[in-house]
């Protein structure tokens, strides 16, 4: 992406749209902002810049109303502004699309959106101008699917495309492009492009540098609440943002071949219908994944990943017993609890509510998988439960207030960093796992992809399903893709191009390879 050339930046003279002076917010265990200051003027597409925890969320709840200052004054065209709640936010001309979504799953995407907007709008229009702005940027989004039926990437699209409604003057997306394709991404910027040459102004947070360099106008950048540096992005490398944002580059990934092992955990012809009108059905999937190997599963959100996810990780035990195999042993009808008795763990791609409980303790969640942290007799001992959090918490690097800090007070990088950490730490067998690095920073994610490539030179066999390509790409052995709920045969990393991958995304491989495949795969199961 940093090949595209932003779009020329406003005058200098603009107004500010949004000015920041002195913000300061204190939660008990940190300071999340710290006397911050920025201004974004019309047009201008202003990056924040930060790794997890720095405070870049809590700066933009601040501005959208979600979150009071204890200190600092906000001007708004110039005028100095109180907002007092995000309803306040959106009759300034403020629209906000969060890291973790804010959709109720059991309504519709337009039910969803309707319930933003103007009551006087009949629902059948918000429908209606769902699929036309939905058209218009290129944004699938179907207005009628339930939200519990789409998969995080559907969601991204939901959420971007209920703040373009709202035709703000200033629109705030923090980490809009963490689950969505290339294609997708492209998309977005012309839309972002396109929205500040007609005068929105745009605070735009993303951990994807090759993003802020290509897209935006000007960076500010937050380190331990406090603003470290202002820059062109466009005149920065990726070394010198990293340096700016974390102290320093990120460790270069370690990545030795793999030496595979047996065959640990394998799919045989799986094909499940859809468990709604709208689910994709899984067709003939079937792959061979050995002890001590990364396979990666690459793909356009929604063609049967979050599907195949439910099947592989035992929350969906329809499948057939030997459809799923878990080290030589038939699966496909045993529930998570007993698969995890077996080595298998999973990490599923939303964060709150599958993947942690948002009300809980950092110490609370570990029982969800953890529970050889019980004391004797299966007795919840509190004093076990907060070792292992604090633990997984010095080890992988979670900002938090301690093992008492609910799950939802985290920023949503260091939530992700803790998930993955509490199944790593589990010394599984075989790792399914989803969106490993979704919304972190470039010095947690290689954290996390150093921690899976020194997980499978232990000897675990590792299926990674991710929508960021350039993350297969340096993490995986073998690639596949999911498209139209059948899956690719797979492709060693050396043998696999972004230009290949991309067509197969479309469900266009080879029948003569795929038999090739599934023959060699199946005689190594």
């Amino acid at each position: 992406m940093s090949s595209h050339i932003p779009a020329a930046a406003p005058a200098e003279k603009a107004p500010a749209r949004l000015a920041l002076r002195g913000i300061t917010k204190q939660y008990p265990a940190v300071r999340a902002n710290d006397d911050v200051s920025l201004t974004v003027a019309p047009g201008q597409i202003h990056a924040l810049l930060g790794e997890n925890g720095a405070g870049k969320s809590t700066l933009m709840k601040i501005v959208y109303g979600a979150v009071r200052p204890d200190a600092g004054e906000m001007l708004w065209n110039g005028q100095p502004v109180q907002i007092a709640n995000p309803q306040a936010a959106r009759t300034l001309g403020i629209a906000m699309v969060f890291q973790h979504f804010s959709l109720f799953d059991t309504l519709t995407a337009a039910e969803n959106v309707w319930l933003g907007l103007d009551k006087a709008l009949p629902l059948a229009e918000v429908t209606e101008r769902i699929r036309q702005v939905s058209r218009d940027y290129r944004l699938e989004v179907d207005p009628l699917r339930p939200v519990h039926s789409l998969s995080v990437g559907e969601r991204q699209r939901v959420e971007i495309v209920r703040a373009l409604l709202a035709q703000p003057q200033l629109l705030i997306l923090d980490e809009p492009t963490s689950v969505l394709t290339p294609q997708a991404v492209q998309s977005l910027f012309i839309t972002l492009r396109q929205l500040a040459a007609e005068g929105c102004a745009i605070l735009y947070i993303s951990h994807k540098l090759d993003e802020i360099r290509a897209l935006c106008h000007h960076c500010t950048v937050l380190r331990g609440g406090r603003v470290v540096g202002e820059v062109d992005p466009s005149q920065e490398s990726n070394a010198s943002l990293s340096r700016l944002m974390i102290g320093a580059e990120p460790p270069p990934l370690q990545h030795r071949p793999a030496t595979p092992g047996a065959v640990a955990f394998a799919a045989h012809q799986l094909s499940l219908a859809a468990t709604d009108a709208f689910g994709t059905a899984l067709q003939d999937v079937s792959f061979a994944l050995r002890a001590g190997e990364i396979l990666g599963i690459a793909g356009v959100s929604g063609n049967g990943q979050q599907e195949l996810l439910r099947v592989l990780s035992g929350e969906d035990t329809r499948a057939a017993p030997g459809a799923v195999q878990l080290l030589g042993q038939p699966v496909g009808h045993l529930p998570p609890a007993a698969r995890r008795a077996l080595g298998l763990h999973a990490v599923p791609e939303e964060r709150l509510g599958r993947g942690a409980v948002p009300s809980f303790s950092l110490a609370q969640n570990t029982l969800l998988t953890r529970t050889e942290s019980l004391g004797p007799l299966g007795w919840i001992t509190p004093a076990r439960l907060k070792t292992l959090a604090a633990e997984l918490i010095a080890r992988y690097q979670v900002k938090a207030g301690g093992p008492d800090a609910a799950a939802r007070s985290l920023s949503g990088g260091n939530l992700q960093k803790f998930i993955v950490g509490r199944e790593i730490d589990a010394a599984p067998k075989v790792l399914v796992i989803a969106q490993p690095t979704w919304g972190v920073d470039v010095g947690a994610a290689a954290q996390i992809r150093q921690a899976l490539i020194a997980l499978r030179d232990a000897g675990c066999a590792i299926l990674v399903v991710s929508e960021e390509l350039d993350e297969l790409f340096e993490i995986s052995d073998r690639l596949c893709v999911m498209a139209r709920g059948r899956l690719s045969p797979s492709l060693p990393v050396a043998e696999a191009t972004v230009e290949r991958i991309g067509s197969w995304m479309s469900g266009l491989w080879d029948d003569a390879p795929a038999a090739t495949a599934a023959t060699t795969e199946g005689a190594a199961a």
